[in-house]
């Protein structure tokens, strides 16, 4: 089987994966993320969770499920070779090499998008406490705050670490290495794979009509949250292919949660905050493919195997 897109011909297992195949196992795999949080009522029968604690914990336990399935899934289908646990980890980009480029580089090319935000963070900063030794008390004081928070609230633990691992896990560690095998071309892979992981977020309307008992509402929200979730997705099947890296997307992940949607602008700022985010977004575009460049991330680029296609881009 020849991969679609032009460089290095990829031969996969004799038993290949087809089109059809891969879409209805990410199908499965979008469906099953969703429905299985739900499982402990409908199915199981379980009585309701007496606190918000209980009923995330249920939530996290079935994600992880979820995700363990999804991995196993996708080993079983692919045509992998030799189920040798490193060879196997090497498939989902579960790597130790080049660990540091991957946490650095990605994460610097996502915090450009982020330039508005963060210089509203620092005026907001100086506004209040200036530049003097106090100021660097409240940011010490902020941080400590914040690593208290992740310790102690649940939702921390939900949107900074469980979210971002498991959803990674399924839907590009697993998601993507399918469509690749499959035969999909690179950048459809790239533009296709989001909207799995935007089924995943449409369980959200029911739960957004829940609390503001407003349709129109609802479907804003909702609506606004897919297409952010199909423009991220498309930045994390990027990283995940350019760099062979699970770290670099979902390092990009949990950035993106803890800063939230991008400032664009402020009133207060004189114009400022739009500067820096419009500057930040060039260069963005400008090094969004050097900081990606795949022979930072693996020492050969010349092969590589169909979930792997950074060889394609060397």
């Amino acid at each position: 089987m020849v991969m679609a897109d032009s460089g290095p011909v990829m031969e996969l297992a004799d038993d290949g994966l087809s089109k059809l195949q891969s879409v209805m196992a990410c199908l499965a795999m979008a469906v099953f993320y969703v429905a299985i949080l739900y499982s402990p009522t409908l199915i199981l029968r379980l009585p309701p969770p007496s606190s918000f604690k209980s009923f995330m914990i249920r939530r996290f336990v079935c994600a992880f499920f979820s995700s363990l399935l999804s991995i196993i899934l996708c080993a079983s289908i692919l045509p992998i070779r030799s189920w040798k646990m490193s060879y196997l980890s090497s498939v989902y980009g579960i790597r130790l090499d080049h660990m540091w480029q991957a946490v650095v580089y990605p994460l610097s090319l996502t915090s450009l998008m982020y330039c508005g935000s963060l210089v509203l963070n620092v005026l907001s900063l100086r506004s209040s406490n200036g530049i003097s030794s106090d100021g660097q008390d409240h940011i010490l004081s902020n941080f400590s705050d914040k690593i208290l928070q992740l310790i102690s609230n649940i939702s921390a633990w939900r949107n900074y670490i469980v979210a971002p691992l498991t959803e990674e896990l399924v839907y590009r560690a697993c998601m993507v290495p399918l469509l690749l095998c499959a035969g999909f071309g690179t950048y459809n892979v790239i533009i296709f794979c989001p909207i799995f992981f935007s089924l995943a977020h449409l369980n959200n309307f029911v739960e957004f009509y829940m609390q503001h008992q407003s349709l129109a509402r609802a479907f804003t929200i909702a609506g606004l949250q897919l297409c952010y979730t199909v423009v991220f997705g498309s930045y994390a099947s990027f990283l995940f292919i350019r760099t062979g890296h699970f770290i670099a997307p979902l390092i990009a992940h949990v950035f993106c949660n803890i800063m939230g949607l991008p400032t664009l602008y402020s009133r207060e700022s004189g114009g400022l905050v739009t500067v820096a985010f419009l500057m930040g977004m060039m260069g963005f575009i400008l090094l969004l493919f050097p900081l990606t460049y795949p022979g930072m991330y693996n020492n050969r680029t010349d092969s590589c195997n169909c979930w792997q296609r950074y060889c394609i881009w060397s």
